[in-house]
């Protein structure tokens, strides 16, 4: 039975981690003409209004899925089906309503957005586009948490899949319109980088219609267990209510925490440097940032997200049912399975970051682009481990204790960051550096409340050795192999090819060696 269950979520977990580096991947290669197109001032005050967006994405429905998740997972382990359909409904109503209130604030608010970042002139004009797609999105997350809570990962992934085809599509046919249209507008940028944003609105409604299509499928044998449901005790309507918000609002404030992180340092870098650098250069450095750092260490995160989402109700499952030994095994698992996926990705961002941005990012200096990922790629051990740590915390309803660490991080990372722009001269070094110290504070602190709760030890030899000394080869014989095809013709595209196929084949090999030493 446990085998069974560790297959059953861990493949969830890998559809749904697919996916999410499908999108991602996607999300990159379609930003390469966008950002040709929109230029790096349209693409900085691209980056800054989606961090405005995600903060309001986060208050408004960021933990939905979640909460959603988690709810009618506890639901469905009693087998109250009838309840299970009670907080369903309830979740689409507050759905609804804080949804359309970050759409109106957002849309109402841009103007004043526009005023706080000084050297980001035109943002009011994207962040009226992204407004409407805050209700679809917190809408969409109910209906995906829907499904995530019986343990099913795929209409999610699909959805995201449908959802990101679309928005490269569009965003970059709008932005190509737009530019065309307001070529003599000093707003040009502006208009550019809201064609980006038309195409985050009309992915997420292709996302939602699908799961739409979906839910009118699947709802008839939801309903059959609803009928036959003989277990479930009627929980009062303030009840139900009360239930999903005391679960959704440490998720909020946990995930607001992190977000509002990169607000604040586009915030602080966009004011501090305003005094030496032009805002030409101040959206420049802010639009490499979010291209060559931001955008290729999401593409690992995803799989901690991805994986996470599926960890979740499975946990919430074996814990409902006090089953305290199998969940210590699935937060081992969860944390393995992403550790031999986000040590691999650190090296390769080391070792490989420089000819990966010239080759996607030829607009943007990749000696800076270099750098900040030399400082900032062991971001990705962090965020992985603190993402982990936080959903198993909350799957043993310690929602808290994860909004407490975050709190703590955060108030570290404004300081540091503060100090570091002020006094350092490190200039956008200074944002990498607290975007990778951020997480690590949080996983630390993570940690130790979950071995005080859980019991659960961290396996060094099978989640850190084997997966770090595994990679640190293949990115020994990757830059060795790099470097000599390069050396040959003289093309990075070729030598990146070349380069990768080598790390598939190196990786998988060390770990095999592993394997057969008995060491995982």
């Amino acid at each position: 039975m446990a085998a069974k269950e560790k297959k059953n979520f861990l493949v969830h977990g890998s559809i749904l981690a697919m996916a999410g580096i499908l999108v991602r991947v996607i999300g990159m290669f379609y930003r390469i003409p966008l950002m040709n197109i929109i230029g790096s001032e349209g693409n900085g005050i691209y980056s800054v209004a989606f961090n405005i967006y995600n903060i309001a994405l986060v208050l408004s429905s960021y933990g939905l899925p979640m909460a959603v998740s988690k709810l009618i997972s506890e639901r469905i382990a009693k087998e109250e089906y009838r309840n299970a359909k009670k907080l369903f409904r309830a979740s689409l109503v507050i759905s609804f309503i804080t949804g359309g209130l970050a759409c109106f604030i957002l849309f109402a608010g841009s103007g004043i957005f526009e005023k706080i970042y000084k050297g980001v002139s035109g943002l009011a004009i994207p962040l009226k586009v992204l407004a409407p797609t805050l209700l679809v999105v917190a809408v969409m997350g109910v209906v995906r948490g829907f499904f995530q809570g019986q343990g099913n990962m795929i209409p999610t992934a699909m959805s995201q899949l449908i959802e990101q085809v679309m928005n490269a599509f569009v965003s970059v046919f709008a932005a190509y319109v737009l530019v065309k249209t307001h070529a003599s507008s000093q707003d040009l940028a502006a208009y550019g980088a809201a064609g980006g944003t038309l195409g985050t609105l009309m992915g997420a409604a292709s996302g939602f219609l699908f799961l739409l299509l979906l839910l009118i499928s699947k709802m008839g044998a939801f309903n059959y267990e609803v009928k036959h449901d003989k277990l479930s005790q009627d929980l009062d309507q303030k009840l139900l209510y009360k239930m999903i918000i005391i679960t959704v609002v440490p998720i909020i404030i946990g995930q607001t925490l992190y977000q509002i992180s990169a607000v604040i340092d586009d915030m602080m870098f966009s004011n501090i440097m305003a005094k030496t650098l032009s805002d030409s250069k101040i959206k420049s450095d802010l639009g490499n940032f979010a291209s060559s750092y931001s955008l290729l260490i999401s593409i690992p995160q995803g799989v901690a997200s991805a994986m996470s989402a599926s960890m979740l109700p499975s946990v919430v499952e074996s814990y409902t049912k006090g089953e305290r030994k199998a969940v210590r095994r699935k937060i081992g698992n969860t944390i393995t399975t992403n550790m031999f996926v986000a040590f691999p990705s650190f090296v390769g961002l080391l070792v490989l970051g420089k000819p990966i941005i010239k080759l996607l990012f030829s607009r943007y200096d990749a000696n800076q682009g270099a750098v900040m990922l030399y400082l900032g790629a062991i971001a990705v051990v962090f965020y992985t481990l603190s993402t982990v740590s936080s959903s198993a915390l909350q799957g043993v309803d310690r929602m808290n204790i994860p909004v407490k660490h975050s709190g703590i991080s955060l108030l570290v990372h404004i300081v540091l960051v503060y100090l570091l722009l002020r006094w350092s001269g490190l200039g956008i070094y200074a944002i990498v550096i607290g975007n990778a110290s951020f997480p690590c504070l949080i996983f630390i602190l993570n940690f130790k409340s979950l071995k005080k709760i859980t019991g659960f030890r961290f396996n060094y030899k099978i989640s850190v050795m084997v997966p770090l000394v595994s990679a640190l080869a293949m990115g020994l014989t990757t830059k060795i192999t790099y470097n000599l095809v390069y050396s040959l013709v003289k093309i990075n595209f070729i030598a990146l090819v070349f380069a990768m196929a080598v790390a598939f084949v190196t990786y998988a090999a060390m770990l095999m060696q592993f394997k057969k030493r008995n060491m995982y």
